[in-house]
């Protein structure tokens, strides 16, 4: 049975009082709030509504604007979906102002004696795939690129270069490589940020890493942006070249690895150059 009008209204109300509150800092609980819409939804389930939150996930994604982390991205919605969110970021004042502190507020550096234990994860699958129309024909309509702001904030880039050269380090003592650990360069401040990557360091072979970092606030989907300098050197250092996705930094910071070509990995915008998941 296709979600009513009210449905939906209701649905995304709930989602974006929850993004609210996480942009914010504060505390909410998931269960609790989709306890009491369902209340408001005539015969749906808990998980029918936890997949149209993730559903809402996705598209705020498609229009680089931040989402839930804790709401997996899936895609496949209805037409009625996205205009209903749509709508409601159009009148959400408060939310904008929330998603525009997140994305230009300076970060605070990690100290480098973070547990880095368990910070590297698997990196998400891919489906090869293009926007929908329906999200093309409203993507005006948002009030700003949230994601863009975010890429070209410096402070976080440079935090989450630092954290990288950290965990870098930390990669080669762990595996006795002490000495190795001491050749790990941040070479986008030492040589200039002009390479096509940010740090230079090694496996425990001796075989080199380079390293370009992105970093973001939200979750393991977000997309990213890539030069056309990066994208260079990814495809003629094939082996060597990897790209380092920090995600939720200013909570639990965590990174996975993608090597090579970023094509290899991800959709490719060959205009804006922003490489997605799905």
């Amino acid at each position: 049975m296709g979600w009513s009008a009210d449905e939906v209204r209701a649905t995304v109300a709930t989602y974006l009082h929850m993004l609210k509150m996480e942009l914010a800092g504060q505390t909410y609980n998931k269960s609790k709030h989709r306890r009491a819409l369902l209340q408001r939804l005539e015969g749906r389930s808990e998980s029918a509504i936890e997949l149209k939150h993730r559903n809402i996930s996705a598209v705020l994604i498609e229009l680089d604007h931040p989402a839930i982390p804790g709401y997996k991205p899936l895609p496949h919605y209805q037409r009625a979906l996205v205009a209903e969110i749509v709508r409601q970021l159009q009148a959400e004042d408060a939310l904008d102002a929330l998603a525009l502190d997140a994305v230009q507020r300076p970060a605070i550096p990690r100290a480098a004696e973070f547990s880095y234990d368990g910070i590297e994860v698997e990196a998400p699958g891919f489906r090869r795939s293009i926007p929908p129309d329906a999200l093309e024909k409203v993507r005006h309509a948002v009030r700003r690129d949230y994601l863009d702001r975010e890429a070209r904030n410096a402070s976080l880039g440079l935090a989450g270069e630092e954290f990288v050269v950290n965990f870098e380090r930390w990669r080669l003592i762990s595996a006795g490589k002490s000495k190795l650990a001491d050749r790990v360069e941040h070479v986008s401040q030492s040589r200039g940020d002009g390479l096509g990557y940010d740090i230079e360091s090694l496996e425990p072979d001796g075989r080199p890493r380079l390293i370009e970092v992105k970093t973001t606030s939200f979750g393991q989907h977000t997309p990213f942006f890539i030069s056309q300098n990066e994208l260079s050197l990814a495809k003629s250092e094939p082996e060597n070249f990897i790209l380092a996705r920090v995600f939720e930094f200013r909570r639990e910071p965590k990174l996975f690895s993608l090597r090579g070509p970023v094509e290899r990995h991800c959709n490719l915008d060959p205009i804006s150059y922003r490489a997605r998941f799905f």
